[in-house]
């Protein structure tokens, strides 16, 4: 509906900052769901989706989304007929995830047992997300540079844009084999969770921060495409649990940059203090306030008009 007004009216051009409410955060024009996706051909095909979703969800008996009205409640009170049942993570159900798209790796969880309290980076960068090879040793290398352990998931698929292997940085793995470990793919909720875990390295992706901001865990924000750019914006400025990573002239994240902000992140107790007091809301919503109610009032509801 909001976007259709604003193309209606011309209010949205490029290069251009704007709010749909006094109290949400600003959005780009030039990093909108349909504007950070590929070419125009493909913008125009995201664009109509969007546009089509919103029409079909006027048909639907019940709109329901994974958020709540203490992570985003002007977005919410634009959209009154969408309920929110979230976070909606496995742990506040039935205990256990149950789909994933790669095989996980749970040994990491014995490495994250076997290090200190608060001390390891997560790196993980969600399905979609690769890097060219500049940047991915950039990132490697800025790992390295924190001397702090980390946990990295690098996707045996498309990391990197030759879609093979990526290649690390000469010598790497032996300078941090004792503090660093690199899986394929991670049980990202029974990661987050884990006492050891101080910090996450994340594309933004709206179900990942929703799973670090119920686990506590403060960020450092590198989004890639699509919403990812406007949840950076929710972590960074109306949140205030996490950063944003700069670039150089040419669109890098060096090394230099990832090193100090993870250290700015992780040294600031305000952080984690913010992350601490968003995940006591957030774990209350779901658990016995708003989220909980429509959840249950959304199971009801399906009880009472689909029973066999």
């Amino acid at each position: 509906m909001y976007v259709q007004t604003l193309c209606f009216t011309g209010r949205v051009l490029k290069k251009q900052m704007f709010q749909l409410s006094p109290a949400m955060p600003v959005m780009n024009s030039e990093t909108l769901v349909w504007t950070s996706l590929g070419d125009l051909a493909t913008q125009k095909i995201m664009f109509h989706f969007i546009m089509n979703n919103y029409i079909s969800a006027n048909e639907a008996d019940w709109s329901i989304c994974n958020s709540n009205y203490e992570l985003e409640p002007a977005a919410l009170a634009l959209i009154p007929n969408y309920k929110p049942i979230g976070p909606l993570l496995a742990n506040y159900r039935l205990g256990k995830s149950s789909g994933h798209f790669w095989p996980q790796e749970e040994t990491c969880l014995e490495w994250l047992d076997q290090q200190p309290s608060q001390s390891v980076i997560y790196v993980a960068f969600g399905s979609f997300t690769i890097f060219n090879e500049t940047q991915f040793q950039e990132l490697a290398l800025g790992l390295e540079l924190t001397n702090r352990p980390f946990l990295w998931v690098v996707r045996q698929d498309v990391s990197t844009v030759k879609s093979t292997l990526p290649n690390m940085p000469e010598g790497f793995n032996d300078r941090v084999q004792s503090r660093g470990l690199i899986v394929s793919w991670a049980p990202q909720q029974k990661v987050l969770s884990h006492p050891s875990v101080a910090c996450f390295l994340s594309h933004c992706g709206w179900n990942s921060t929703v799973e670090g901001v119920s686990n506590g865990v403060p960020f450092l924000c590198w989004p890639y495409f699509a919403d990812q750019f406007f949840n950076q914006t929710y972590i960074c400025d109306h949140w205030e649990v996490g950063l944003e990573l700069d670039r150089d002239a040419r669109g890098i994240i060096r090394k230099e940059e990832i090193k100090n902000k993870l250290e700015q992140l992780l040294i600031d107790e305000r952080y984690k203090e913010r992350a601490l007091n968003l995940q006591a809301k957030t774990v209350a919503s779901a658990t016995k306030g708003c989220s909980h109610k429509n959840f249950n009032n959304f199971v009801d509801w399906v009880k009472d008009n689909h029973s066999l």
